[in-house]
């Protein structure tokens, strides 16, 4: 059965400084997003474009969608396989490249999984995992660029030989 499901936010731009936009360096990138029933969240464009860098900008967000969907993903496939994942933690990096004509795009995403396993003998399934959790995750099949993985899988306790 083909599902359909439907995401809401609202984003507002709270940048004006009197004066609108009357010139590029005239106002502040700094927008709320938010979804009902969740923390605000405060963001603004990255450095290079004048925004604020103690904010999230969209593509910290379009990062972080990537990490958490795959790591979602993965302890789904996980439990699927019989893997008892103890401890995941990912530092993702992307790569996005200007145009020279004022746009760019995301050219690669690399995710860095470092997952411990309850046991030794649940390795293999656990590297396996992660081919599984690439084809389910619902963002990495939305991006029309590359994300890849260079997970790192660890035991826990010794338990069998992997």
């Amino acid at each position: 059965m083909i599902r359909e499901h439907r995401y809401a936010l609202r984003s507002v731009w709270t940048g004006n400084r009197g004066t609108g936009t009357s010139g590029y360096r005239d106002y502040d990138r700094t927008v709320t997003v938010a979804v009902d029933g969740k923390a605000v969240l405060e963001a603004s464009a990255d450095k290079p474009f004048r925004g604020d860098p103690t904010k999230w900008n969209p593509e910290d967000l379009l990062l972080a969608a990537l990490s958490e969907c795959h790591l979602l993903s993965y302890l789904h496939a996980c439990v699927e396989a019989g893997v008892v994942v103890e401890s995941y933690s990912d530092e993702a990096t992307g790569l996005m490249t200007e145009d020279g004509r004022g746009g760019g795009a995301f050219t690669e995403v690399v995710l860095h999984p470092r997952v411990v396993v309850a046991e030794a003998s649940m390795i293999p399934a656990a590297q396996a995992a992660h081919a599984q959790a690439h084809d389910w995750c619902f963002i990495a099949n939305s991006v029309n660029f590359p994300v890849r993985h260079d997970a790192e899988v660890s035991a826990a306790r010794a338990g069998e030989p992997a």
